[in-house]
């Protein structure tokens, strides 16, 4: 490995040390601060931006790397965008409508430059589907996805945060063993401020990441996945990404059926997600995190071993992924107290309460 990667990595952890505390003074003075209210766990006035500190942090591994000579000007226009976005929402608190259109244009930004998943391929199934002109807004429908992903499971102190880590190490690992310098570069600079930044935000938190944060983690990791989808069939199939997303993406898609089953607007905010879900059962604060942490480590490692196993060790990885997603939706009530049919079915077969 380059020894510029490895300082890479260090530069982003130690600039965002460095640099939180700063940030935390800044979103104090100029009022860019998470107030408590019934939706929200947190019970005092917390600083947010903390986002700002991993951009700079990321900045300054973009340097210490030289990935400045990459033909990255799509990447990093759409990542200011993403970034002043967040900022202004973080201070302003901007309409769900403008944040949306907002992260379209960055999306647009990326599918400008030529960087779009052309086709997907389904290990086992279908070695490649072309996508020809709906590339561009299955693309754009990624990044956004993603980027809104992460921004929901930003809950708790920490978990935005350590489950970004997790699927972003994932990405780093997939890129080291397939040689893929860039994605592996990308991937450890993000890691290195997002880490850097943990010490300030696990629990108990001295900073919020905010919108600024999520947004900008959701939207680097939409982008290191599409460079593994990026005309590559080795590194990536369609499957491995959502495989490695799988804590926002199980999180997000409840919260859908959830508001879908209840009757309520797609976009309702609501009190129901999953660590809000694991809160109710009893767990502590840092429990929680640590639980989902621990179902962020399994969707890895499934991954992982996923994107080199047979056709019959991918049927089960995904069958077994599949069953303890839905244990744990009705379990912890994720869409409502009535909602659980397997469970259901588990007692009529086996006789059990």
């Amino acid at each position: 490995m380059d020894i510029r990667i490895v300082l890479a990595f260090f530069a982003a952890l130690i600039t965002v040390l460095i640099i939180t505390p700063f940030i935390i003074k800044f979103a104090i003075k100029i009022g860019a601060t998470d107030k408590p209210n019934h939706r929200k766990v947190h019970a005092k006035v917390m600083p947010r931006l903390g986002g700002l500190a991993i951009f700079i942090g990321v900045i300054a591994g973009y340097f210490t790397a030289g990935l400045y000579e990459q033909q990255m000007n799509g990447i990093i226009l759409g990542a200011v965008l993403i970034i002043l976005l967040g900022v202004f929402d973080d201070i302003y608190e901007l309409s769900a409508k403008f944040k949306l259109i907002g992260q379209i244009v960055a999306a647009g930004i990326i599918v400008s430059t030529g960087l779009t998943i052309d086709f997907i391929s389904i290990p086992f199934v279908v070695d490649r589907i072309d996508l020809g002109i709906w590339a561009y807004p299955i693309t754009v429908f990624w990044i956004v996805a993603i980027t809104n992903a992460i921004n929901l499971i930003d809950g708790l102190d920490g978990l935005a945060a350590g489950v970004s880590s997790i699927g972003i190490l994932t990405i780093a690992v997939m890129a080291f063993i397939w040689g893929k310098v860039l994605i592996l570069t990308f991937a450890l600079i993000v890691l290195g401020g997002t880490i850097g930044f943990l010490f300030y935000n696990f629990h108990p938190a001295k900073i919020f990441m905010g919108d600024t944060g999520a947004l900008f983690l959701g939207y680097s990791i939409a982008i290191l996945s599409l460079l593994g989808l990026y005309k590559s069939v080795t590194l990536f199939s369609f499957v491995v990404p959502i495989i490695i997303l799988g804590v926002p993406i199980f999180d997000t898609t409840f919260a859908i059926i959830r508001r879908l089953v209840n009757k309520q607007p797609i976009s309702a905010p609501d009190k129901s997600h999953l660590h809000h879900r694991l809160l109710a059962l009893g767990f502590s604060h840092r429990k929680t995190v640590l639980v989902i942490y621990g179902l962020a480590v399994l969707f890895s490692v499934s991954a992982l071993v996923f994107s080199s196993t047979t056709l019959w060790g991918s049927m089960i990885i995904m069958f077994g992924l599949l069953v303890v997603i839905e244990i744990i939706a009705e379990m912890s009530g994720l869409v409502n107290e009535k909602y659980r049919p397997f469970m259901k079915i588990y007692q009529k077969v086996f006789g059990r309460q």
